[in-house]
């Protein structure tokens, strides 16, 4: 007997549940929720920034931080200059949690980071910081593998 996938079933065997948070413009020199987790803790296998609008020239560095709802924040990637980041240019987490945030400019093709087996975090945001108020806009993609039975999550 043979068995037919679909795109999202072969997605979701290999890297779990994918949410999509529209385009928006980046935090002004703030931090900003890109993504609400409830319910439990869930494993992060990618998280993808594709920036859909050109970013401005403002000097601008971008970090991707996890902030529980109990307990202190922790940096899933630091700061890395975004500035004049060029619409289709991607970025991405690194592959040592903590590390630079990975920036690909306009290019074919961007490495998902190896890991083991992903990020786990608690019930809280996904949030990233700007580090200056700039324009454009990017569009964010997370995968998320459910570590606890009730855990989701949803663009914010």
């Amino acid at each position: 007997m043979s068995y037919i996938l679909s795109p999202q079933g072969v997605r979701g065997a290999g890297l779990g549940v994918r949410v999509d948070r529209a385009t928006a413009a980046l935090p002004q020199g703030a931090t900003g929720s890109i993504f609400t987790v409830s319910g439990g803790r869930i494993i992060i296998t990618s998280l993808v920034g594709e920036v859909t609008t050109v970013l401005g020239a403002t000097v601008t560095t971008l970090a991707v931080v996890s902030t529980p709802t109990t307990g202190a924040a922790t940096t899933l990637a630091s700061a890395t200059a975004v500035t004049s980041s060029a619409a289709g240019s991607w970025f991405t987490l690194p592959a040592t949690l903590g590390a630079a945030l990975v920036v690909t400019p306009v290019a074919g093709a961007a490495a998902l980071p190896t890991r083991d087996l992903g990020i786990l975090v608690p019930v809280g945001a996904v949030q990233v910081t700007t580090s200056a108020s700039d324009t454009g806009s990017v569009k964010w993609s997370m995968t998320y593998v459910p570590f606890d039975d009730a855990a989701t999550v949803v663009a914010a």
